[in-house]
């Protein structure tokens, strides 16, 4: 059987058509999600739900086909694992108990305990790994220690991340010795997902653009390259994503400072300055805003083949530039498929 598109592009290969998945594309834009959450409970019943969890991430790929299907799971798992309280506030987003010193990163569970917590998350990906269509690639994912860290320091998610600078900055031992726990446990938690099933592996560091000069070098590149260079090490052939969003600069030679196959975009870059300053590097992945999924119209069609366009001389892996929203359009999402597969 051919290589799977998604492996070919990470391999380094230029493709006439690019393969395409959608940041969160199990999610609740999708009239089928709702219903699947509805029969769980709750968000964090149905992370833990295999066959529940599995079900969403396979929905996308029926409705779509996707060229890849992502683990449906939250990056605030892990620290969950790890020994932080966490819960769900309906309209607001998580909660977590807070670490604001050492005493709380040295409370932090061993992390060889993780996995008795993250075990159902570990079926869910052999499911997948069953259940899935033969030419989609199966993505395991983790959030990257940085912004793992601003949301167990702070409690929650917030505009500036000021909670986890200002530890950052105050009591830069504790900091370090927490972004060292999350580090070690991402590896730990990356590392059963490759043996379960997963093909690819995904670091969403969602909060790296708020890092600024040495801060982006210590907390963000500096961590990704650990957890990279380890998971090759036990996985040779592994391809890793990295995604610093909002990197900025940052982005240009992130993908050789760190070993990743691939460097995702937010919108904040446009295609054409990233095929000039990061494409040279290896595969690309990105970057149409996800507003467009909510507009649609001509502008979604335009601005999706001016992407394509913009990465055509290089490796490519289409997607948004951050996570589809809830009032998307799943019609628009059809109309973007169809543009970047020349429909």
């Amino acid at each position: 059987m051919t290589e799977k598109t998604i492996l070919r592009a990470l391999r380094g290969e230029t493709q006439a058509t690019p393969p395409i998945w959608m940041m969160r594309q199990a999610g609740r834009y999708l009239p089928e999600y709702r219903a699947t959450r509805a029969q769980a409970g709750d968000f964090l019943k149905l992370c833990y739900n295999p066959e529940l969890a599995a079900e969403v991430t396979l929905q996308p790929i029926r409705r779509y086909g996707f060229d890849a299907a992502i683990l449906f799971a939250d990056i605030l798992l892990l620290p969950q694992a790890m020994g932080a309280d966490l819960w769900f506030v309906t309209g607001e987003g998580p909660r977590l108990s807070t670490i604001t010193d050492m005493a709380g990163v040295q409370a932090l569970r061993p992390t060889s305990d993780i996995h008795e917590t993250l075990a159902p998350v570990y079926e869910t990906v052999k499911i997948l790994a069953r259940e899935l269509p033969p030419q989609t690639t199966l993505i395991g994912f983790a959030g990257a220690p940085w912004t793992v860290a601003t949301y167990m320091v702070a409690g929650r998610g917030t505009p500036d991340q000021a909670p986890a600078h200002k530890l950052k900055d105050t009591d830069r031992v504790a900091f370090v010795a927490l972004i060292d726990r999350i580090t070690d446990g991402t590896i730990e938690y990356l590392d059963a997902q490759v043996r379960a099933g997963a093909e690819v592996v995904k670091l969403f560091d969602s909060w790296a653009g708020s890092l600024k000069g040495a801060d982006f070098h210590d907390f963000a590149l500096l961590p990704a390259k650990r957890i990279i260079a380890e998971l090759k090490a036990r996985h040779p052939n592994l391809p890793i994503i990295a995604f610093p969003r909002e990197g900025g600069d940052g982005y240009i030679g992130f993908a050789r400072a760190t070993g990743a196959d691939c460097v995702a975009l937010d919108n904040s870059v446009t295609p054409e300055w990233a095929a000039q300053h990061v494409q040279v590097d290896g595969c690309v992945q990105g970057n149409l805003a996800s507003h467009h999924m909510v507009t649609g119209g001509q502008d979604l069609v335009d601005e999706t083949r001016r992407i394509v366009k913009a990465f055509s001389k290089g490796p490519h892996i289409f997607n948004l530039g951050h996570g589809i929203t809830p009032e998307a359009d799943p019609d628009n999402v059809s109309r973007m498929i169809d543009a970047v597969r020349g429909g």
